[in-house]
């Protein structure tokens, strides 16, 4: 017997084909990007180009009012007690190590299933990254899994926030606490999401987010943000984001460039105000895609992720699958105009870059596994019904025909 489910994947598989034509010929998936850009600013035009003339008419670029409201807006949004602007999210994570003082002969652990500057913002100043395995359902990093590497060089844990979902925080302050580390979230990919019900950036000693265009509050180039709750480190973020000058051509410590254009703020300033029914949207999307693969009776070949917790909310920058064939599905949608994204198809232990740590193959199975069977789908708030429909169907048609 025909289960319900196949039977309406059938029937919308060949609702505009022939009788008698075979199933991949009914198809017709839609083309389209995977992330539309130009949906979001064709939405927001007018108020981007308001924002844009009113810093071209000042000719103030360099920090400035623009910076200064920004900074103020998000702290309002999202109850940071401090929030410093800075000129990249990678910035971010170092100007905040750099705070906290960490650097050569200290360790700092993280997870090697991320973006490069995670740990390399910790190499960076001179540290040691020292990797941890991720929760295979999560992705993030596991607090199981932390202890057994603190050491006495250890200084802090970096967790990430992969893919919009928060990390364990309350286990993981639990441990830092035991240990006197310094917690520093990475955030970048989380903006608006919540740990039991508490933005996250605030949990940790510092919050570190970034506004690369394809995250969810995305500038017009690069730009990043850290939180913190304590004074004297806002203090001290601010001075080395500007070479650790308070007053012109006087330096107190040294420090770096990393200041927010006024620009970037500016256009940071009008999508803030969006942010909101921006993530509905994606939440939105999210459980729409989780009802189609139900329907679709997909469950055997692809896991999707999880709306978050009781307390705590998911803002889904990707929405990453887990799928058997991976490189073949992809090359499968690939071939009908359907878009997708790997995040992340090497973890960092094995990446070149960190061979001096000495990581060998196999120490990280989840990592390693996550790497080879994530495929991220289309999930900006622009997207479609009928688009989304579309990813799933041609996901489908690659497992069931």
């Amino acid at each position: 017997m025909v289960s319900p489910a196949r039977a309406n994947l059938d029937t919308q598989l060949t609702a505009s084909a022939d009788a008698n034509a075979s199933v991949h010929s009914a198809v017709k998936p839609l083309a389209f990007d995977f992330l539309d850009l130009k949906a979001q600013f064709a939405g927001i035009r007018e108020e981007i180009m308001a924002a844009l003339t009113r810093v071209m008419e000042s000719q103030i670029f360099i920090m400035g009012n623009e910076v200064q409201s920004f900074e103020q807006e998000f702290s309002q949004a999202f109850g940071a007690k401090h929030a410093i602007a800075c000129a990249s999210g990678s910035d971010a994570l170092v100007l905040a190590l750099m705070a906290a003082g960490i650097g050569i002969d200290d360790e700092v652990i993280t997870t090697p299933f991320t973006f490069v500057a995670t740990a390399g913002s910790i190499a960076r100043v001179g540290a040691k990254p020292v990797f941890v395995d991720v929760d295979p359902v999560t992705f993030n990093i596991d607090p199981d899994r932390i202890t057994p590497r603190i050491t006495n060089k250890t200084r802090a844990i970096m967790p990430v926030h992969l893919f919009g979902q928060t990390a364990e925080l309350g286990r993981i302050m639990a441990v830092a606490q035991e240990n006197n580390l310094v917690v520093i979230e990475d955030a970048a990919q989380a903006i608006g999401a919540t740990y039991q019900s508490e933005f996250v950036g605030n949990a940790g000693h510092f919050g570190c987010f970034s506004f690369f265009p394809s995250k969810n509050l995305g500038g017009a180039g690069d730009g990043g943000l850290v939180t913190t709750r304590n004074p004297e480190m806002a203090d001290r973020l601010r001075l080395l984001r500007v070479h650790g000058s308070r007053k012109k051509y006087q330096h107190e410590i040294l420090g770096t460039n990393s200041r927010l254009d006024a620009l970037q703020a500016a256009v940071l300033r009008v999508k803030l105000s969006h942010l909101e029914e921006w993530t509905r949207a994606r939440r939105s999307h999210a459980e729409r895609y989780r009802e189609l693969f139900r329907q679709f009776d997909l469950a055997r070949f692809v896991a999707v992720p999880e709306d978050a917790p009781s307390g705590c909310e998911h803002v889904y920058n990707q929405f990453s699958i887990r799928c058997q064939d991976r490189d073949n599905l992809r090359e499968h949608l690939r071939a009908r105009g359907i878009p997708t994204e790997v995040y992340y198809p090497t973890p960092l232990h094995l990446q070149p870059a960190f061979s001096y740590l000495e990581y060998a193959e196999g120490q990280f199975p989840h990592a390693e596994l996550a790497s080879r069977e994530v495929v991220a789908l289309p999930i900006f708030p622009e997207l479609t019904e009928e688009q989304q429909l579309s990813v799933v169907q041609t996901i489908a048609q690659f497992y069931l025909f």
